[in-house]
């Protein structure tokens, strides 16, 4: 008998100190598991006990409270009890007379606990603690990931490449891996396994199935935005602002930049001395190339930049209709237009304008 008790404390020993070892492997306080047991098994307890009572005394039975010693392990069951002098609910209540013999030092009107541990309850009780622990640490889990990487939402976060597989990379971010898919892949680029790559935080997402997915890319325009910040100072202090960006990913990017100073050249800050900050992008985008022009609230002005590296005669803007006809010298028609329509397009997108290019031939 004293060998099954003393294998019945070594078991709780034991599975206090795997629920310690857990919490601090996950991260996760472990009073908050200490928590969770005892409120699953005071429900239980609820449920046992209203066995069979009416709707009136399952009310009653809401006195039941459970405690798990955290060093030890050991489980008990307690109903808080009023001392009365004639008893009427006796899930609630306790006599004055036996409360006399029990707790001495009690007077009535006040609470004492009583315990009402049921028989082999702490082999129940640790089978369903351990449940328990499983659902609590998905949980927490799930909310610490969704909290930490809600941190980086919008922003640039480095992985590494764990495997290939039906076009999609598979990449660790920290505690959780990431599908960077064929959508959100530059078709120009490909990653060895283990190599480090920088990718774009689109947003995190629960799934149906309770799972947090983060969603990455590289070939959103936005992953152009966030390089330039990390690296260009002024960008970073609010002095150079990126108005607006426009993507062909893994051939062409165009940015339009504007100061709020004007001591500081915004184009000239996104380029660096020997063109240090936008050599350093472009090595990240394996090579793309990025045409930085300066934003105006001008229309005109900044369809005629959004063109470079073409130059222009004329531009006529009709604002209402969000169009603009622009007049380019013969020999720069098909730079403006750009291989395949790729720099009108870009231009187009850059300024939300739709532009009609023709030589001066053309107009004239």
């Amino acid at each position: 008998m004293a060998k099954k008790k003393t294998q019945a404390v070594d078991e709780k020993a034991e599975f206090i100190k795997a629920l310690e070892e857990l919490a601090e492997e996950k991260e996760i306080d472990k009073e908050t598991l200490f928590e969770a047991i005892e409120s699953s098994l005071v429900m239980a307890c609820k449920k046992e006990f209203g066995k069979g009572e009416s709707g009136e005394g399952k009310k009653a039975i809401e006195n039941v409270r459970v405690d798990m010693n955290r060093t030890t392990g050991e489980i008990h069951v307690f109903m808080d009890k009023e001392i009365v002098k004639e008893v009427t609910d006796e899930a609630t209540e306790i006599s004055e007379a036996e409360a006399e013999l029990k707790f001495p030092d009690k007077k009535l009107g006040d609470t004492v606990a009583i315990e009402v541990t049921p028989k082999n309850f702490g082999r129940i009780a640790t089978q369903q603690a351990k449940q328990v622990v499983v659902q609590k640490i998905r949980e927490e889990e799930k909310r610490i990931i969704q909290s930490q990487y809600e941190t980086s939402e919008h922003d640039i976060i480095t992985g590494t490449v764990q495997r290939f597989s039906n076009g999609t990379y598979t990449v660790n971010i920290g505690k959780i891996d990431a599908l960077l898919t064929p959508q959100e892949q530059v078709s120009t680029e490909y990653f060895d396994i283990n190599e480090k790559i920088k990718v774009y935080v689109r947003g995190v997402r629960e799934t149906q199935k309770g799972v947090i997915r983060v969603v990455i890319s590289r070939s959103d325009r936005e992953f152009v935005r966030h390089l330039f910040k990390n690296e260009v100072a002024e960008i970073q202090e609010g002095i150079v602002e990126i108005k607006s960006i426009s993507r062909e990913p893994g051939v062409r990017s165009k940015i339009a930049v504007y100061s709020n100073d004007p001591d500081v050249d915004a184009v000239g800050s996104c380029v660096g001395v020997n063109g240090e900050r936008v050599g350093a992008v472009v090595d990240e985008i394996r090579g793309e190339k990025i045409d930085i022009v300066e934003w105006s609230e001008d229309p005109a002005v900044f369809i005629e930049n959004a063109l470079s590296p073409s130059k222009v005669v004329r531009v006529d803007v009709d604002e209402e209709e969000r169009q603009a006809e622009v007049i380019v010298p013969d020999y720069q028609l098909s730079l403006a237009i750009g291989k395949e329509g790729l720099n009108a397009k870009l231009a187009a997108r850059l300024t939300n304008y739709k532009i009609d290019i023709k030589s001066e031939s053309q107009a004239y």
